[in-house]
């Protein structure tokens, strides 16, 4: 079986996906997927992953924040994983996953949090550790829905 690979022989997976990042069957009409490794500034950064968030497409917003994570400077390399994570948490909800949700947003929650006091790049830390906290026991006792976070 031929197998979709990159050039480092990691497995890709080329099926569409929706707006919530679920496979759809080969063939079908899907949102593009974006491309991954893209270095862009925190505040390229924080503008587009509210975009998405704001579009409906945490999953999308996930990979922006990912992108951030995995090249920023070891100061900040939790913070972006944190935001990631929460934006995962948001699809998680979105999916109706409410279990995989609360995990994801208290995970986040978590590695935000020792920005609190002093948050870079104008991100409301205090207020996504509410948004977090707050929604992962809605969720968790089966009321509420998820509002978009406001990341700045």
């Amino acid at each position: 079986m031929d197998r979709d690979r990159d050039e480092e022989g990691r497995a890709r997976n080329a099926r569409p996906r929706d707006g919530l990042g679920r496979p759809l069957p080969h063939g079908a009409p899907g949102i593009e997927r974006l491309p991954e490794g893209v270095v862009r500034s925190p505040e390229e950064t924080l503008t587009e992953a509210q975009r998405l968030l704001d579009a409906g497409m945490p999953f999308h917003a996930h990979e922006i924040l990912e992108d951030a994570w995995k090249s920023a400077a070891e100061a900040h390399r939790l913070l972006w994983k944190g935001l990631a994570q929460l934006a995962v948490g948001a699809t998680h909800a979105a999916r109706g996953n409410h279990t995989g949700a609360v995990t994801l947003l208290r995970r986040g929650a978590g590695n935000i949090e020792a920005y609190q006091e002093d948050p870079p790049h104008g991100i409301d830390v205090a207020g996504l550790l509410w948004w977090a906290h707050t929604h992962a026991e809605e969720l968790a006792a089966g009321t509420g829905d998820l509002p978009t976070p406001r990341l700045r």
